[in-house]
């Protein structure tokens, strides 16, 4: 099995959890928070989304799904372009809204196969490129999708973790 197999049966495992964390949930749900400062589920599929676009994108040297495909008009959130939810604080976490679960899971699914194509191209010798030397040591493809693939799974659970949460208090 080579290596992009691997990622592509991960990267398949978060759309799968975030297409469950969502099922369900109407705009109340998707928007509760369940304490002061916390995130909410919308927040968390969204925030996870747009580090996969960013960084899959920036990787592969790609148009970021959320800026090309019209998301980021079509979810009109009062953030910057860019903006991927990183160091967001209360005030930014409110601000992502929906009005349900729908445009977060096209989000998803849009990104998710723009992630599949770019997985599908890659050869081994790919993974050992350079895409960010930041850090020390540089950061290699392999590191930085891996990498994407550990945050985004983290926060899918934690989006499946606050569905059941709130499905729990409304039982």
């Amino acid at each position: 099995m080579h290596a992009k197999d691997i990622l592509i049966d991960g990267y398949g495992r978060i759309r799968e959890e975030v297409h469950a964390a969502l099922d369900g949930l109407g705009p109340d749900e998707l928007h509760h928070r369940p304490a002061p400062g916390a995130n909410s589920v919308a927040w968390l599929v969204w925030h996870l989304t747009r580090v996969q676009d960013d960084h899959v994108a920036g990787a592969f040297g790609l148009d970021q799904v959320w800026l090309s495909q019209g998301f980021e008009k079509r979810f009109g959130l009062d953030l910057p372009r860019h903006d991927t939810g990183y160091g967001h604080g209360p005030a930014e976490v409110a601000k992502v809204r929906v009005e349900s679960a729908g445009p977060l899971a096209e989000y998803y699914d849009a990104v998710h196969e723009q992630t599949l194509g770019a997985l599908r191209s890659l050869a081994a010798k790919d993974l050992e490129r350079v895409v960010d030397e930041r850090w020390d040591p540089p950061v290699t493809l392999a590191v930085r999708l891996v990498s994407v693939l550990s945050d985004d799974l983290q926060h899918a659970g934690q989006a499946a973790y606050l569905k059941g949460l709130v499905q729990s208090a409304a039982a």
